[in-house]
């Protein structure tokens, strides 16, 4: 089974390189960010005939995220993320497809900072953290995939030192991360690629792209019933280098449902 993340950055000004990318890799599953997009001009049909169903939740002009499934509806859990009921903004939309609890979010930026986005950043996490903390020991496999906005480490970075002052690489940011990965969930990527510099965001300045100048902030985490199923994980680069493409590439995981780990069954006295 393949799960992969995608910020699309634009899905109606991108779709062609959406469907592109969905016909050569055929995923089973695609978590979509920034769809840019109101509700109802998804473009469920398009979609449709390449063999996927869909749940998303839209907002105009920025946001929005949507989970693809191939050959399944996914069966919708959370369309935002618990904790804040006054939080308009799409960010998180839950469902399970192919028996697999999925999670796909937008974390947000929180540049600038210091300063209310930031603060908006930290809080969000927080409330997500809390939100994963439940799914981390669940006997079914549950993949938390998407854009998190954070560089972890400085090795997931062609350079820290120019995005210093980056809320992606502020010490609160990558403690976050690491709070939560702590609860027990495997950064996918990592597991397969432990030394080598993998990237998933390249920005348009600078040709960062041509010089390979990238980050890592599209990650895919598993828990505890997921991990032992990891197959292989990479990255869609081919797509990047496409005219006009989202500065983001499509990130993937491959795994094998039939090693999942659940908890032993206790025997009745």
């Amino acid at each position: 089974m393949k799960i992969a993340t995608f910020n699309v950055n634009g899905i109606k000004s991108r779709l062609g390189h959406l469907l592109g990318w969905l016909e050569r890799e055929q995923p089973d599953v695609a978590c979509l960010q920034e769809l840019k997009s109101t509700s109802d001009t998804f473009p469920m049909l398009e979609i449709r005939a390449l063999g996927y169903e869909a749940i998303w939740h839209g907002q105009r002009s920025w946001n929005g995220v949507a989970i693809l499934a191939r050959g399944e509806k996914p069966v919708e859990h959370h369309r935002v993320l618990p904790g804040d009921p006054a939080d308009e903004q799409s960010r998180y939309i839950e469902a399970t497809v192919h028996g697999v609890t999925v999670g796909c979010l937008y974390l947000p930026n929180g540049n600038p900072q210091p300063g209310p986005k930031f603060d908006y950043k930290l809080a969000w996490f927080d409330r997500f953290i809390a939100h994963a903390r439940q799914m981390v020991d669940r006997d079914e496999p549950v993949v938390l995939c998407g854009d998190y906005n954070v560089v972890p480490t400085d090795a997931d970075i062609y350079n820290p030192a120019s995005w210093r002052k980056d809320a992606l690489l502020q010490p609160e940011s990558r403690a976050k991360y690491r709070e939560l990965l702590d609860q027990g969930w495997t950064d996918a990527i990592r597991k397969i690629h432990p030394q080598d510099p993998i990237y998933t965001f390249w920005d348009y300045f600078r040709q960062h792209w041509e010089k390979n100048s990238g980050l890592r902030i599209d990650h895919l985490l598993l828990n505890h019933a997921a991990a032992p199923c990891l197959v292989d994980a990479n990255v869609d680069r081919w797509v990047r280098g496409q005219e006009k493409a989202s500065d983001h590439a499509p990130t993937w995981v491959e795994l094998d449902l039939s090693k999942a780990k659940s908890k032993p069954t206790r025997k009745r006295a």
